[in-house]
This record gives C-alpha cells, sequence and structure tokens, in this order.
C-alpha cells in the first residue's frame, strides 16, 4: 500500500484546492474534486521542500523488495466483501503462485495427515460479555484459576465476569485479564471434553491480548505469571489511554478506497488543530478488504464524516478504550519492559505465531523484544493465516479450535480461508 507522507508547516498560506493539486501530483492518483474539501478545516500550510519529501517517500516504496510486500500484504481483490459471502471454488486465490507462500515460515509442518492435527486461536479484546465462564466452573482447575488470578490483580475477576456491569468490564484493566482466564478456562473444557485436540496440535496463535494466552497455553509462561504480564500491561495501556481520547473502528472497504490516505489526511486534520499527540493508521489487518484502524477520536470521527470522499464503505466502532497497536501506546512499554525482565519466559513447544509478522517465535529474546512491539504495532492477523493454512491443492487442513469468548476468529478465518474454517470449531466460554 502506497503510504502517504503529508509534512506540513505554517509558514506559508495556500488555498485548498492548491493544496488538493499537490497532493494529487506528488501522489499520481486523481481524486474527486471533493476530496480537496476534507482539509476545508485544517488550515493546511505548505512549503517547496515537502514536495520533495513527498517524492522521497515514494522512490522508498517503489524500491521496496518483493518479499517485503508480500510479508506485509496478505490481500486478494477478489476477496468478497462480506462475512456471508464465502469462496465456491475452493479456498485458494486465482492465480495464486504456492512458491511464494507465506506458508514457508511454518515452523514445524507436520509429518502425518493434518486432518489428524489441530491448530488453537485465543481471541483479543472487544469479544467480552457479562456471564463469559460461567459455563466453564464445572470443569476442573477453572474455578482454582479464577482464585488464583484473582489473588494477583487484587479484585474478584470472577465477579466482574458475571456481574459487571459492562462499563465495568469494558475497561482495559479487567477486560485484558477476563479474556485471558476465560481463554484459558475454554482449554480445560476442550481438554476436558477432546484431550487429542491438544495433543495434536501443531501452531497456536492469539489476536492482541490473545497472544499472551497463547504463549501461556504453549509453555513460555506459567499461568500466575501470565496474569502478572496481563496486570501490568492492561494498567499500563489504560493509562496511556486516558492520556489521549482514543478509539478503534472495523473498515470495510473496496479495491478503489483510499484507506492509507484518509488515515493521512485524519493525523493531519487532528495536528492542525493543535492536539499533542496524534496518530492514525491501520491497527489490525483482519481478511481482506476488512482492516481495524485506531487513533485519536477526532481523527475516527473525521474518517467517519468523510467516508464517501475515501470510499470507504462501512465503519463500525469498536468497545475498546484507546488506539491499541498505534504509536499511541507507547507510554506503556516501559512498564511492560520492566515486568518481562522479572518473569521467567521459555521456549514454546508448539509453535506460536507472533502478531508481528505471522511467524513462528523462535527464540526467548525475540519474544520479550515483539510482546513491546506489539503494543504499539498492528496485528498481522491476516498475515498469520496464510502462514498456518496456505499449502499446496489437494492437502488437507488441521481442525482449528477458538478457545474463548465468542466466535469472533471463526468468522475471520472464514474471511481468510473458507476452506479451513469448514474444521474451526468455537470453544465457548
Amino acid at each position: 500500500m502506497l503510504r502517504q507522507w503529508i509534512q506540513v508547516t505554517r509558514q506559508s498560506l495556500l488555498s485548498y484546492q492548491q493544496l488538493y493539486l499537490r497532493i494529487s501530483k506528488s501522489t499520481n492518483q486523481k481524486f474527486s474534486t471533493s476530496s480537496a474539501l476534507l482539509v476545508k478545516d485544517s488550515f493546511v500550510t505548505w512549503k517547496e521542500s515537502d514536495s520533495d519529501n513527498l517524492k522521497s517517500s515514494q522512490e522508498n516504496f517503489k524500491n521496496e523488495s518483493p518479499k517485503q510486500l508480500l510479508e506485509n500484504s496478505a490481500s486478494y481483490q477478489d476477496i468478497p466483501m462480506a462475512p456471508d459471502d464465502v469462496w465456491i471454488k475452493g479456498p485458494y486465490p486465482q492465480n495464486s503462485n504456492f512458491n511464494q507462500s507465506q506458508a514457508k515460515f511454518s515452523k514445524r509442518p507436520p509429518n502425518i495427515d493434518p486432518q489428524n492435527t489441530s491448530v488453537i486461536f485465543f481471541p483479543g479484546q472487544g469479544t467480552q460479555y457479562i456471564g463469559m465462564g460461567k459455563d466453564l466452573l464445572k470443569y476442573p482447575n477453572v474455578p482454582e484459576m479464577y482464585e488464583a488470578a484473582s489473588s494477583i490483580l487484587g479484585y474478584d475477576l470472577l465477579d466482574v465476569c458475571l456481574n459487571g456491569p459492562l462499563k465495568k468490564l469494558d475497561k482495559t484493566i479487567y477486560q485484558q485479564p477476563a479474556i485471558v482466564v476465560a481463554s484459558l478456562a475454554a482449554v480445560e473444557k476442550l481438554r476436558d471434553e477432546n484431550p487429542n485436540a491438544l495433543e495434536v496440535c501443531v501452531a497456536t496463535a492469539g489476536f492482541s491480548v490473545g497472544e499472551i494466552t497463547a504463549l501461556t497455553f504453549a509453555g513460555t509462561l506459567s499461568f500466575e505469571d501470565a496474569i502478572r504480564v496481563v496486570k501490568v500491561r492492561a494498567e499500563a495501556m489504560q493509562l496511556a489511554s486516558e492520556l489521549t481520547p482514543s478509539g478503534m473502528m472495523t473498515v470495510m472497504y473496496g479495491p478503489d478506497s483510499r484507506l492509507g490516505f484518509a488515515c493521512s489526511v485524519a493525523k493531519e486534520f487532528c495536528q492542525h488543530k493543535g492536539l499533542p499527540d496524534v496518530d492514525c493508521g491501520i491497527a489490525s489487518y483482519l481478511y481482506p478488504h476488512c482492516k481495524v484502524i485506531a487513533g485519536n477520536d477526532e481523527a475516527l470521527t473525521f474518517i467517519e464524516h468523510n467516508k464517501s470522499d475515501f470510499r470507504l464503505k462501512r465503519l463500525k466502532r469498536l468497545p475498546v478504550s484507546g488506539a491499541f497497536h498505534t504509536h499511541l501506546m507507547k507510554p506503556a512499554v516501559e512498564p511492560l519492559k520492566t515486568v518481562l525482565e522479572k518473569v521467567i519466559i521459555e521456549e514454546p513447544f508448539i509453535p506460536v505465531h507472533s502478531n508481528i509478522d505471522g511467524k513462528p517465535y523462535k527464540k526467548i529474546k525475540k519474544i520479550r523484544k515483539q510482546l513491546l512491539q506489539h503494543l504499539y504495532s498492528p496485528v498481522k492477523w491476516e498475515q498469520a493465516m496464510h502462514v498456518i493454512y496456505e499449502r499446496s491443492q489437494g492437502t488437507s487442513f488441521p481442525r482449528t479450535y477458538v478457545c474463548g469468548p465468542k466466535n469472533t476468529l471463526n468468522g475471520v478465518l472464514k474471511m481468510c480461508n473458507a476452506k479451513a474454517s469448514e474444521s474451526c470449531t468455537s470453544v465457548y466460554s
């Protein structure tokens, strides 16, 4: 995706139409005349040298290697736009080249029939609901897990999950521990009802905070240390969110949309309103033509009001309290770094696919490093799905289990790989 870097100063004032013409000429894109009005309230100024900056950014994009482009972009324009519209001719994109597949990054390809293996996923924030975990208390170890977590957290986690109120549960400091424990409780249900699914697991991954759940499931963190890490992570992210009013929003768009440009213009809009800390960009790669963006509240509102100019189709705010996976989370890095240096981290006994690049973790040092990057870097879930599931035609897919609240990840897998999703099961919590 062409990144639009629009650098401005306040030294000279040009008309909105002149700015529009400069942007159009520099990026070699044709925009509707109404796009020039997007900066109407921004009082944008411009320097002659800024055109050189834009050209330099374009040259950097052109020089990016095919390997980098492949790893950072896993979208296909022939994928349908709605979750109910799935591939009907098979799970493989048209004209795809398996030799360039991200599946080559898979750490341990199974030597047995993939149908006799499993993959386990864990959800992230936004999947919480009042009453989650209630039906899991009958399974072994689950009540003890909630008690242990509550003693570390300093409050009754089970009570918050069962009784809320929802406004409280939606807060990051409660939401993250609640989802992690509920997801691990769902593992206990799976262990009780289908222990073989755990024994034949060949890969795991977790969305956002779900990555800590996946690392715990894979033996990298003990349960107690995982709760300690999540406690600090949630508190630090909550504080970072309170420093700057911000949020997240799911965006559905088409091949002619300008999502990257929308985020760039929204950032400029916020900067010229005089906001001290500004960011707006892609926070999560979900599936083709569907991303989550995050940033200042003013930036998201700007995009909502002008979505037709950027040819965006559907927008939906998420029930979270901050712009996670953007640079607005940088204040949370140091507290998380401190706690990660204190806990014991082991090598995972099954591959855990990172949100940073979709590839399996290989070194303990990299786990610590990427868990910090994870706070302000986008979640590349779509890329991880390609690493895990892409294979040559005729090869079977593993059974997939989603352990955690709701079944959001089931729908995302369906849009990334319809065939693989046919054997995907939710382990409800």
